[in-house]
């Protein structure tokens, strides 16, 4: 069969871009793939109009754009995740007796993809299908929270990309980044009434073989109902779902990452 050296180039920038910890100058994608310099930046401007590609005018360099997240997001919103998910998200409910749920990164918003609900707890706005800011969610700030920073600034480059659902929750970059080194100090992420009032969540990343998160599980309880002490064993149960999830699909552990 007859190969498109220019479908061929194109696959190639974006596997070197995915592989890399941040955005890389373009002369990095012509050393390393030695690719003509003039064929590289034909094909970077092109992805960038296409949104495949995040060019970091400040910082001269180039990144994976919201096009390549919807991919990767789309493979981990079908079946595959779905099934290696579902039973230890199931066992997580059952353990710590709140309803629990597994989100991915779509741009700004997570997309909720799996929920269980434990019986007799009221209904949440996590059901399939929903979004909602990625900002404002736990699963959302503990995917974010394992994103390189220029990711993070490319996905929310100004307040104006903030959407808040109450009056609370993080306005701005900079208010952004100090949550977000709060969770990875913490080790997993709360949110407390900045999605409902009156109620709050815990989550965790799961990550692929290269530390990227492809989802976040979470557990979401009454705000004013849980103790201190019952918050951080749900924290370690979500954790250890979490973890769980991430070696079924072959990936490493939070706990691996963030020691690595």
């Amino acid at each position: 069969m007859a190969t498109v050296p220019a479908a061929q180039q194109t696959l190639a920038i974006l596997r070197y871009l995915g592989r890399q910890a941040g955005p890389v100058a373009a002369a990095s994608i012509v050393r390393d793939l030695q690719l003509p310099r003039s064929t590289v930046y034909h094909l970077l401007a092109t992805l960038a109009d296409e949104n495949f590609v995040t060019r970091l005018p400040e910082d001269r360099r180039y990144g994976l754009g919201l096009a390549a997240y919807e991919l990767g997001t789309g493979y981990v919103r079908q079946a595959p995740l779905q099934r290696v998910a579902r039973v230890p998200l199931a066992d997580l409910v059952d353990r710590v007796g709140h309803s629990a749920h597994l989100a991915v990164l779509h741009g700004r918003e997570v997309v909720y993809v799996i929920e269980e609900r434990a019986p007799g707890r009221p209904p949440l706005v996590t059901d399939v299908g929903v979004r909602l800011p990625a900002q404002l969610t736990a699963s959302g700030r503990a995917m974010l929270a394992q994103l390189p920073a220029a990711q993070v600034r490319a996905l929310f480059p100004d307040p104006a990309a903030f959407v808040l659902r109450t009056a609370v929750g993080p306005r701005s970059p900079s208010a952004l980044r100090a949550l977000l080194v709060d969770v990875r100090r913490r080790g997993h992420a709360l949110e407390d009434g900045e999605v409902t009032p009156g109620f709050a969540s815990i989550a965790s990343p799961v990550l692929d073989h290269s530390g990227h998160p492809v989802a976040g599980v979470a557990v979401t309880f009454p705000g004013a109902g849980l103790p201190v002490a019952a918050r951080e064993r749900v924290a370690g149960l979500v954790a250890r779902t979490s973890a769980t999830i991430s070696r079924r699909i072959g990936g490493v552990s939070p706990a691996s990452a963030a020691s690595s």
